[in-house]
């Protein structure tokens, strides 16, 4: 006969009433349970750790945080689609004691392994993200974990997504032995897949992230973000204190001592985590903020939604290849908005001005013409060279990358910037954010500013020249658009390192030699108290290379460049660059890449046959900008 309903219910409620006390206490014990900080020893209700995402209120210390936390704090809304939770290892090895272990582990933990995929919406934009668990094997990476990490990268790379991935890990899971260590491989090549296809991958490094993990895939990202004070390196530091038998530095492998060796791109604490990584993900897909920055001092554009940024420019700002946009009817000349002195000003004079110390810096421009700059630092090999300041940023609603050179406004931002003179690890980081963004597509916009790299023993000894060169190779054979804009000194190689672009802008007063004034008059004439006529024989000024063709395009000033800078320069100068990233993004990478290249290859005056005088004279040339050339080589003599 079949059960009587009524009766069935009767039991189940029974059940239920006998359950619900034993499940109020549970919770009432949840809610009340206390976590003690490790750093500060401070007692602290759980529930309010939840609250602060596992952050200790009293010191900043960043405890472990759960994967599935991480996750619901990642996504919109808290919510995912799980990935591959049913996905487990076995026991390779036949380890004694392992399996029971490995159980006795997913009932403590509620996990079944030691690291959480999911896919879900990060501020509208779709990601694939995993997220490791110290409470599973100490975040160990075994066979599973690697099948997990592959499975969540491959399938971002089928379906086209970005990858944010939490690392958390005590490194391989010993248990499993050569298994876990075949884990590095996998990975790292599931890595290297996704980004042959273009697609972004952000590695967040959490306290700790060791051994096998930070030895694979925790270390390729594109962007590598790191928690404040976390530990990260491939052995521990017991390992290393009993191998060399030397106490560690203080602050040994920690983020910050990390970041400064060039490792880590960006430290961010926990509580600015979330909106650092929606505006990347939005930023890479080409999703606009809704609300630029305040205007700026200088009067630039701010706000303003509506300035296309391709206005054409007059007179002063003439390009000489004939590629400049046309001047609208109702554009105000260039002469009327900052008007030029009156007065000639001598070659020497505009070495001056663009070594004055009061001249803005690439830190005011970098303000007043981008969006939401984000710097990103380090070479991922040795420093971060704070002269060279590199990210990502929006230019009128379009991201682009921004490498710039730096000097400071007193003696310690100088001392800070090397007196704007890079160092070999600079060069290198300029490369890794050049083929970052030739990787996502995004224009190249440098900011010139240097009196040449840094001359010192060890900057040869960590390959200067190398450096240079390998930046000058690199940047001729990029396939994506590069603006150079030239705003002070520019000096030897240490300049044309990161000025080997599609269009060259220089600001009047602006400079650009072979080496200093000083060592031109040194070398030739063993007399450096002649800089200031050399000066006038180098060729070296704004109108000069413009009408060499080295220049594209020249920026006026205003009457005072140097105590206040005229807003409309400013706007001239977001106006040049607005107009060539439109004018180059017409061109597919390959005509990039061989008008760059044209570019290059025709500089200089040439004469065949032996006929010196002619030469000499010009005749014969056969240089693209010969004529402006061969004239002024008259001129001088």
């Amino acid at each position: 006969m079949p059960s009587n309903p009524f009766t069935s219910r009767h039991l189940f409620l029974q059940a239920v009433a006998l359950l619900k006390p034993k499940a109020q206490e549970e919770a009432k014990r949840q809610k009340n349970m206390t976590m003690t900080c490790p750093s500060c020893k401070a007692t602290h209700k759980r529930k309010h750790l939840v609250r602060d995402q596992y952050v200790c209120p009293a010191c900043g210390c960043h405890l472990k945080m759960p994967a599935t936390a991480r996750l619901q704090s990642l996504f919109d809304n808290g919510a995912y689609d799980p990935l591959f939770d049913t996905l487990v290892g076995a026991d390779p090895i036949n380890f004694p004691g392992y399996a029971d272990k490995v159980d006795a582990t997913r009932e403590k933990s509620g996990l079944t392994e030691a690291v959480v995929c999911g896919r879900g919406l990060v501020g509208n934009v779709e990601c694939v993200a995993c997220a490791f668990d110290a409470s599973f094997f100490m975040g160990s990476m075994g066979e599973a974990v690697g099948e997990r990490v592959t499975r969540a990268v491959e399938t971002a790379t089928a379906e086209g997504l970005p990858l944010v991935i939490f690392s958390l890990s005590g490194g391989a899971r010993m248990q499993e032995g050569i298994f876990s260590l075949m884990q590095m491989a996998k990975t790292a090549a599931a890595v290297r897949r996704h980004a042959d296809a273009g697609l972004l991958y952000v590695s967040v490094l959490t306290n700790p992230t060791t051994g096998g993990v930070l030895a694979s895939f925790a270390s390729l990202g594109d962007i590598i973000i790191a928690e404040p004070e976390a530990l990260i390196g491939f052995a521990g530091p017991r390992v290393i204190e009993q191998t060399i038998r030397q106490k560690l530095p203080e602050g040994f492998q920690r983020s910050e001592y990390l970041f400064e060796r060039g490792f880590i791109d960006r430290i961010v604490p926990r509580q600015d985590l979330n909106k650092e990584l929606r505006d990347i993900l939005a930023l890479h897909a080409g999703k606009a903020p809704k609300k630029d920055k305040a205007e700026g001092a200088a009067g630039t554009r701010g706000n303003d939604s509506s300035h296309s940024g391709d206005t054409g420019r007059k007179g002063y700002t003439t390009a000489a290849n004939g590629n400049n946009a046309a001047a609208s009817a109702d554009t105000v000349p260039a002469q009327a908005l900052c008007p030029v002195p009156q007065a000639p000003i001598s070659a020497s004079a505009r070495v001056a001005l663009a070594r004055d110390k009061d001249r803005p810096k690439a830190d005011f421009y970098i303000s007043q013409l981008f969006d939401n700059f984000m710097e990103l630092h380090g070479d991922r090999h040795d420093k971060d060279d704070p002269c060279i300041k590199g990210g990502i940023a929006w230019f009128h609603g379009q991201p682009v990358t921004v490498i710039a050179q730096c000097k400071g406004t007193n003696l310690q931002e100088n001392l800070t910037y090397n007196f704007g003179m890079p160092n070999p690890q600079g060069y290198r980081k300029a490369m890794r954010l050049a083929e970052q963004a030739e990787k996502f597509g995004r224009p190249i916009v440098t900011i010139i500013d240097t009196p040449g790299a840094y001359p010192g023993i060890e900057a040869e000894e960590k390959g200067q020249g190398e450096a240079i060169a390998q930046s000058i190779a690199l940047f001729s054979g990029l396939k994506v658009p590069v603006v150079a804009l030239f705003i002070g000194e520019g000096g030897s190689g240490g300049a044309l390192a990161l000025s080997v672009a599609d269009s060259l802008i220089m600001l009047e007063n602006a400079v650009f030699s072979i080496l200093s004034p000083e060592g031109f008059a040194s070398i030739l004439w063993r007399d450096a108290s002649r800089a200031a006529e050399a000066a006038e024989h180098m060729g070296l000024t704004a109108p000069e290379l413009l009408e060499y063709g080295v220049a594209d395009q020249v920026i006026p000033e205003g009457s005072q460049p140097l105590q206040a800078p005229c807003p409309e320069t400013v706007s001239l100068i977001d106006q040049a660059i607005s107009g060539e990233l439109k004018r180059l993004g017409t061109l597919s990478s390959e005509e990039l890449v061989n008008a760059r290249y044209e570019k290059f290859r025709h500089m200089g005056t040439f004469a065949e046959g032996t006929n010196a005088s002619a030469a000499g004279a010009g005749a014969a040339a056969t240089g693209t900008h010969a004529t402006g050339a061969a004239s002024k080589q008259g001129k001088r003599k």
